[in-house]
């Protein structure tokens, strides 16, 4: 990145940065509920959701692209599971490790509809989104999948601890976040693998010339995607004991609000993952605020449509 394109993304930052303090502190001032620990607690279990598979899609935006397939992803790995779980009576641990692989492999088909394929990332996540959320409602008949977390079920122990459980007091959720924020991170700033998806994102053409094989970068961030959504996937369905087939329903929005909060360009090449959490932070702060305050939940969707607007405008004018 450019030095103009770092003090861009600063600038964002740090405007989110202050519109998140001034919502928290608006908030507390409002209403006593929003400020208990176990409220922020809860907030920061629910943001994780978000938070892993915002940290995906920002991995996937950075190089120009978009996926729309990570809830029917999310919705389609957690059915699986459960179902392997109740149907099959396969451990655990087994159906989990299973779930991995499959989220995995339903990015790695993303990525090579818009890598090795071409096809608009649009386009391409449409169609898996339109496909893995048809095949979720197959397989599942339309009815939720209950009781996973039954002690009759061998290491059901497992799935509970990823979802219900807490490690010194901080939810495991929360903790699962935490650490691939860092790996991510890490992945981003202190690797080749994190230049070359900067550098996609920025020029591909000059990338390509430069020697990156592209095609494998976008499979690559498309494989990430997918395996974020399925560690979210699993988190959802522990906490609800059960998996929906309509689990993950709307949740590229939040994903895409969130890294577009952030400061993360939607045409790629400029962004951090520090902003994207404070994007995950704003969307869960708005969300629980508006549920205290009792707020409709389809103007909650209003809401945030129009925070998604006003963070992809403030990033055109910037350009």
């Amino acid at each position: 990145m450019s030095e103009t394109s770092r003090k861009r993304i600063n600038t964002q930052e740090l405007g989110a940065v202050i519109a998140l303090v001034i919502l928290v502190l608006a908030l507390a001032f409002i209403s006593p509920e929003f400020r208990t620990l176990d409220n922020i607690l809860n907030l920061l279990r629910q943001a994780s959701t978000n938070g892993l598979i915002a940290f995906g899609m920002t991995v996937v935006i950075l190089t120009g692209g978009i996926d729309l397939g990570v809830g029917p992803i999310l919705a389609l790995t957690g059915a699986l599971t459960a179902g392997m779980i109740v149907n099959l009576g396969i451990p655990v641990p087994v159906a989990i490790l299973i779930a991995l692989v499959v989220g995995l492999l339903l990015g790695v088909v993303g990525g090579v509809l818009v890598g090795k394929a071409r096809l608009q990332p649009f386009i391409a996540t449409l169609i898996t989104q339109t496909v893995y959320r048809g095949l979720t409602l197959i397989y599942t008949d339309g009815r939720p999948i209950s009781g996973i977390t039954s002690p009759e079920y061998a290491g059901a122990n497992v799935l509970e601890f990823i979802g219900r459980k807490t490690v010194l007091g901080i939810p495991t959720p929360i903790i699962i976040m935490a650490i691939a924020f860092i790996l991510i991170y890490i992945l981003l700033n202190k690797t080749s693998l994190g230049r070359q998806i900067y550098a996609v994102g920025s020029n591909e053409k000059t990338a390509k010339l430069s020697g990156i094989d592209t095609s494998k970068v976008k499979v690559f961030v498309y494989t990430l995607s997918g395996l974020m959504s399925t560690i979210a996937g699993l988190i959802l369905i522990s906490r609800l004991n059960s998996a929906q087939p309509t689990l993950g329903t709307g949740y590229e929005l939040d994903a895409i609000a969130a890294t577009a909060i952030g400061g993360t360009s939607m045409d790629g090449g400029r962004g951090k993952l520090t902003g994207t959490l404070i994007g995950v932070l704003i969307i869960a702060v708005l969300s629980n605020g508006m549920n205290i305050l009792g707020i409709n939940s389809y103007l909650q969707d209003v809401v945030k449509g129009l925070v998604i607007l006003f963070a992809v405008l403030s990033d055109r004018r910037k350009q």
